[in-house]
This record gives structure tokens, C-alpha cells and sequence, in this order.
């Protein structure tokens, strides 16, 4: 494979957008989707500013028919899909328990879980009559450790690493890989909002080993990674780059 066909969802912020500049650097065909017209037409001018061929396709990942199109706009545009990134997500409401609602739970629940199942189900649709597709859901630490004032999107990203697993699972013998990324904590406007600002930043970054808060550039690198054909004998695992939070 060597120029990959690679669809991101929420791919206009963040480590999504990280991820596919450098994929555009690498000289991979990218479709691109979110919720924000203008966002995308600016991400599509920088990612054709580096050579790639791009296109992006308004999608929100909380309703079927969108993710549909999104899919059936892709194979019509390229041919094929390859790599399929879903990294449409939201931090939804922070704080404990007690505090959330019907609401908050839906809201986070809706588009990082329903969003994840519904963008496997249309990209394996395509890949089974492919034979062979990879596929990357974003997760997080708090999908396997949990966090206080986290507790709604840990829960969430508990579902997308068991999801990610169980559906490896299912389509491995159709030559399709399903894993996972899930960064420590990140330099995005996510954390931005999940923490308030330098201080809580601050303690986060004193929990890894390393000191300090990650780049979106040093997860897209292991995003393409374990996207890519390098890693083909890895499927339903959860890679963790977390500059060390999760060894103590």
C-alpha cells in the first residue's frame, strides 16, 4: 500500500488534525470530516499545500446517515479506504459523579461511543469487501485507569477500548486490524477546557515521568504507526503514549 487512502473523523482540531498533516506528508490521499465548513476548507488548503489530495466532507458521527455518506463519499472519491482514524470526540461535562445528569451522559456518550460504533460499522463495510483495512479508534488514559472529576468520559473511553477489542475480535479474519490509541494528557483545547488553565496542566503533567504535557505531533506518530502496514500483526490492543503516567 503505498500511497493509503485515510478518512479521519473530528479531524479538524487537535491530535486529529496532527494526525493528518502527517499523513499529508507522508503522501497519503486524505478525506477529512467535522462539523465546521470553514475549518475544514482550511485544513483541506494545508493539507494540498504539502502535495496530498485531500477532500473534506461535513459529517457529525452522532447521526448514521452522516457517517454513511461520509464512507460512501470516500470510496467515491478515492476508490478505497484504508485507514480510517476515528477521533471525533468530546470531554463532555467534567466533575464528579454526583454532578452529572441524563444529559451530560448522552452528550459524551453520543458521539464518543455511538460515534465509535457507528463509524467501525460503515468503514468495515468497506474494508470486508476490500479484504483488508485498518482501523484506529482514539482513546485516552482514563480509558483503563479512570479519573476523579472524569468519571462520564473515562467511562466513555472504557467502551471505546472494549469495543476496539471485541470488534478486532469479530473481522480479523476479513484481513481488517481494529486498535486503539489512548495519549496521556495532550497540548489541545480539550485539555485546555478539562483543566482550566496552567495549574491543572501543571498537575497532570507531574503524574508521568517525563514531567511534561504531549505534543499532537508525537500521537499522530503513533497513529500512523499502528495504522500502517508496519504494524500488521497487531490488532485489538490499546497503544499507550503517555510519557510514562501509566508505569507507576
Amino acid at each position: 500500500m503505498n500511497t493509503p487512502v485515510v478518512l479521519i473523523t473530528g479531524a479538524l482540531t487537535g491530535i486529529a488534525r496532527a494526525t493528518a498533516v502527517a499523513f499529508a506528508r507522508q503522501g497519503a490521499k486524505l478525506v477529512v470530516s467535522g462539523r465546521h465548513d470553514d475549518a475544514g476548507a482550511a485544513l483541506v488548503a494545508e493539507l494540498r499545500g504539502v502535495g496530498a489530495e485531500a477532500e473534506f466532507v461535513r459529517a457529525d458521527v452522532r447521526h448514521e446517515a452522516d457517517v454513511r455518506a461520509l464512507i460512501d463519499a470516500t470510496v467515491t472519491r478515492f476508490g478505497r479506504l484504508d485507514i480510517a482514524v476515528n477521533a471525533a470526540g468530546t470531554e463532555g461535562k467534567p466533575g464528579p459523579a454526583v454532578e452529572q445528569t441524563p444529559e451530560s451522559y448522552a452528550a459524551t456518550f453520543d458521539t464518543n461511543v455511538l460515534g465509535t460504533i457507528l463509524s467501525m460499522k460503515h468503514e468495515i463495510r468497506v474494508m470486508q469487501a476490500q479484504g483488508a483495512g485498518s482501523i484506529v479508534n482514539i482513546s485516552s488514559t482514563f480509558g483503563h485507569q479512570g479519573g476523579a472529576g472524569a468519571s462520564i468520559y473515562a467511562a466513555s473511553k472504557h467502551a471505546v477500548e472494549g469495543l476496539t477489542k471485541s470488534v478486532a475480535l469479530e473481522v480479523g479474519s476479513f484481513g481488517i486490524r481494529v486498535n486503539a490509541v489512548a495519549p496521556g494528557p495532550v497540548q489541545t483545547a480539550m485539555l485546555d477546557r478539562f483543566t482550566g488553565g496552567a495549574e491543572g496542566k501543571a498537575y497532570l503533567a507531574s503524574l508521568n515521568a517525563q514531567k511534561r504535557i504531549g505534543e499532537p505531533d508525537e500521537i499522530a506518530r503513533a497513529i500512523i504507526y499502528i495504522g500502517s502496514h508496519g504494524a500488521s500483526f497487531v490488532t485489538g490492543h490499546i497503544l499507550t503514549i503517555d510519557g510514562g503516567k501509566s508505569a507507576g
